[in-house]
């Protein structure tokens, strides 16, 4: 696998969400529940097989294994929750212009920061390529309603398509910044490999927890929680599989 794809996967699904204004007024909440729960599966798997069992058989120097793989988890999960209390909630604020698109722009920060540290696995040979792809592709998925939530409202309020999509694809253009830095990192200084595949850990287990299994309702939306077994299943099969 080339890294530059994987970098450029979650990119992707933040374009697909925002190209919604071509073709939808809104997203519509049975599909947002199944991509919700898809992500949130696919990331809780990716974070155990994927980043923190590769994080505690890893080198990290002078740091015993478990203490680097508890440390970054500790840390990339603080890091996401401090964002979120900082930040304001981007469905909180339909019509807010520059903030709902800031707002969504630094939460994606952390998520191509975990993506790289995946892809520095994979290339390192303590993460099976397959599963840094697919970590990719649950966080591309878990952004096609972040995209959407950007350009549907700018269109409602008068901007023009092309312009809405522009502004949600853009939001998502900081996460392969933030995965070749992690990349760039890890490349320096091999023993910071483990931490940054736990911080990733960290950072995927608050989306799932904080911003995607909270936001499935499974007794109104029972295709969500489905949804979650299912990219769950999935991801630790292509772990084991291809690992």
């Amino acid at each position: 696998m080339q890294w530059w794809i994987g970098l450029l996967v979650p990119f992707l699904g933040t374009a697909l969400g925002a190209a919604c204004v071509f073709f939808l007024k809104d997203l519509c909440p049975a599909a947002e529940k199944v991509l919700l729960g898809l992500a949130a599966g696919v990331m809780v798997a990716a974070s155990v097989w994927s980043l923190l069992l590769p994080a505690l058989a890893g080198d990290a120097g002078p740091c015993p294994p478990w203490a680097a793989a508890a440390g970054g988890l500790l840390l990339g999960f603080f890091l996401l929750m401090a964002l979120d209390r900082l930040l304001p909630e981007p469905q909180a604020l339909p019509g807010a212009g520059r903030t709902l698109v800031l707002a969504v722009t630094l939460h994606n920060i952390p998520e191509g920061m975990a993506v790289g540290a995946a892809l520095a696995g994979a290339l390192a040979g303590s993460v099976a390529p397959a599963a840094a792809l697919a970590l990719a592709a649950g966080v591309a998925v878990q952004n096609i309603p972040e995209g959407a939530i950007l350009s549907l409202p700018l269109s409602a309020a008068g901007v023009r398509k092309g312009r809405a999509f522009a502004v949600g694809a853009a939001s998502g253009a900081v996460e392969p910044l933030g995965g070749a830095l992690m990349l760039a990192l890890t490349g320096l200084l091999a023993p910071l490999l483990p931490w940054c595949l736990s911080f990733a850990a960290g950072a995927m287990l608050y989306v799932a927890a904080g911003q995607l299994l909270s936001g499935l309702d499974s007794r109104r939306a029972p295709w969500g929680a489905a949804a979650f077994a299912a990219g769950f299943t999935l991801m630790m099969v292509l772990d084991v599989l291809l690992g």
